[in-house]
């Protein structure tokens, strides 16, 4: 499925939707609009917040930047054939389907978690907002992905954020990969800058790899600008924080 331009994402279906509607909007494919989208629901987008979405639930991201973290592959099946006046391939719906499925219409509805698809209290189960973990003078962290898919944690992710001309050391329970969002600065020795403008073969500093090791002993970040924020999103592997708050801790935190 995708979203037209607005930040707005639909996921998933109306609870009481059946398989032959479904059905019948795979069979409608070549007939225009197949309406899978009015099987859906659709949720405003608010910066800042985030969805975990399991793997075989549909989804529409919206026309907002979207951080992304994946866990394993990103393979995916495209249910939506029309895109803002656009006409989405039939070659996009079954590309990492066998081959001898592409025409089964069964085979391809069967690749969608029907239960969680349907999910009454979907929002509850798939919505997030950041959760603060450590916050001092000077600089702000906060948890942004958490939470467990089928009972495992196969990732999470922190925003920091440092303010103009300020200093900090932070310490995490694992190796992570790191992307500067905004502004300049330097993680240890290292110079972090988030580019303006790139061009072809050339190269940038927003973006790092932490070791176990250092994570633990603490990485010291220094924001060297006197006007701008150093925002910086550190994304981490499976079961490597077991203090990471559950689904739903923002209602409390």
């Amino acid at each position: 499925m995708s979203a037209t331009t607005f930040p707005y994402t639909f996921m998933g279906f109306e609870p009481g939707t059946t398989r032959q509607q479904v059905h019948d909007c795979i069979a409608n494919w070549h007939k225009g609009d197949n309406k899978i989208l009015e099987l859906s629901k659709a949720y405003k987008l608010q910066p800042g917040t985030g969805w975990l979405i399991d793997p075989c639930v549909l989804h529409a991201p919206g026309s907002l930047c979207t951080y992304e973290p994946q866990w394993g592959s990103d393979v995916f099946g495209m249910y939506q054939n029309l895109v803002e006046g656009r006409e989405v391939p039939w070659s996009l719906l079954v590309k990492d389907m066998p081959e001898d499925k592409h025409e089964d219409i069964d085979f391809i509805i069967d690749q969608l978690d029907w239960e969680k698809n349907l999910d009454p209290t979907f929002k509850d189960n798939h919505y997030l907002e950041p959760v603060t973990s450590g916050q001092e003078d000077g600089y702000h962290d906060k948890w942004i992905v958490y939470g467990k898919i089928d009972g495992e944690q196969l990732f999470t992710a922190k925003e920091l954020t440092v303010e103009p001309g300020q200093t900090c050391t932070v310490r995490d329970g694992g190796a992570y990969g790191l992307i500067v969002v905004q502004g300049e600065g330097h993680a240890n020795k290292l110079r972090l800058n988030c580019p303006k403008l790139l061009r072809f073969n050339e190269l940038s500093q927003d973006e790092f790899f932490a070791t176990e090791a250092a994570a633990r002993d603490g990485v010291t970040f220094e924001n060297t600008s006197d006007t701008e924020p150093l925002v910086c999103l550190r994304y981490f592997g499976p079961e490597t924080q077991p203090d990471a708050p559950e689904m739903g801790a923002y209602k409390t935190g």
